[in-house]
């Protein structure tokens, strides 16, 4: 077993969430690939009229898919965020943040050894405070739009864990 292909467990997830693009990014997005594509149509006449939107439109969409490519997730024993793993037993305390209590958390007097999951269309996330003399890292900060759900799963799984 490598860290590139971890066991996976059959049980159930306790939390899963995408940290997906919001709908009104895909139209906004949608509307500057117009807006690009008749530009584009304008400046260069002798180009097909397809071309452009061939590319724009293909290139965005594979773009936002991969913005929201991030999945976390929280197992019977772990909590899982993209490639990264934790174990549960390692967490202290799991704290729900706002929007401000997440900026303020990632703001200037930030751990610069804090792990840092975050995505800017996404304004609440938690704070996974760490117990663990082997790892330099204080806490993660983790974007979730249902930060409660999230801490109430981690905390959850902790108390089983323990």
């Amino acid at each position: 077993m490598t860290p590139e292909s971890p066991a996976r467990s059959t049980a159930p997830a306790a939390y899963t969430e995408r940290l997906g693009i919001s709908w009104w990014s895909w139209l906004a997005a949608l509307a500057v690939d117009l807006i690009v594509g008749f530009e584009i149509l304008i400046g260069f006449t002798e180009v097909p009229a397809w071309v452009p939107f061939a590319v724009l439109l293909p290139f965005t969409a594979a773009l936002l898919i991969w913005f929201g490519r991030i999945r976390v997730t929280v197992t019977a024993d772990e909590l899982q965020v993209d490639d990264a793993r934790l174990p549960l037993a390692v967490i202290s305390d799991v704290v729900a943040l706002d929007a401000a209590g997440k900026r303020e958390a990632l703001g200037v007097g930030a751990h610069p050894m804090a792990f840092v999951i975050q995505r800017p269309w996404i304004g609440p996330a938690v704070q996974v405070l760490l117990d663990d003399p082997a790892d330099p890292t204080p806490f993660w900060v983790i974007s979730t739009r249902r930060p409660v759900e999230l801490a109430t799963a981690l905390l959850d799984g902790v108390s089983r864990a323990r």
